[in-house]
């Protein structure tokens, strides 16, 4: 006779799944996309461009955005995320590999 394994998971209540969201958004935000890209707009401290981000969530291939955004998280000591994000894009769209220096 076998024992079930009991595990850790516990099951999430509603108002902790709630408690999960930015309720602060000024706009409604009905599509994923739209999501994406202003959760992108919060990582790169940029909420006043989140409709290029939102655009660009929408148009461009999301492993290159995740690719840029991992890449601007790793910096050290950058003064613009934005334009270290943007700048990365491109490369990445051009098809230039990673350089490790």
């Amino acid at each position: 006779m076998k024992m079930a394994v009991k595990t850790n998971r516990s099951a999430q209540s509603l108002g902790q799944i709630l408690k999960q969201f930015d309720w602060d958004k000024k706009k409604y935000i009905s599509q994923e996309f739209q999501d994406y890209g202003y959760r992108l707009a919060v990582a790169l401290d940029d909420l006043c461009h989140k409709a290029l981000y939102i655009k660009l969530a929408k148009e461009a291939d999301r492993k290159f955005l995740e690719e840029a955004k991992n890449f601007v998280k790793d910096a050290y000591n950058v003064k613009s995320k934005a334009k270290l994000f943007m700048w990365k894009l491109k490369e990445l769209k051009k098809g230039k590999p990673y350089k490790d220096e």
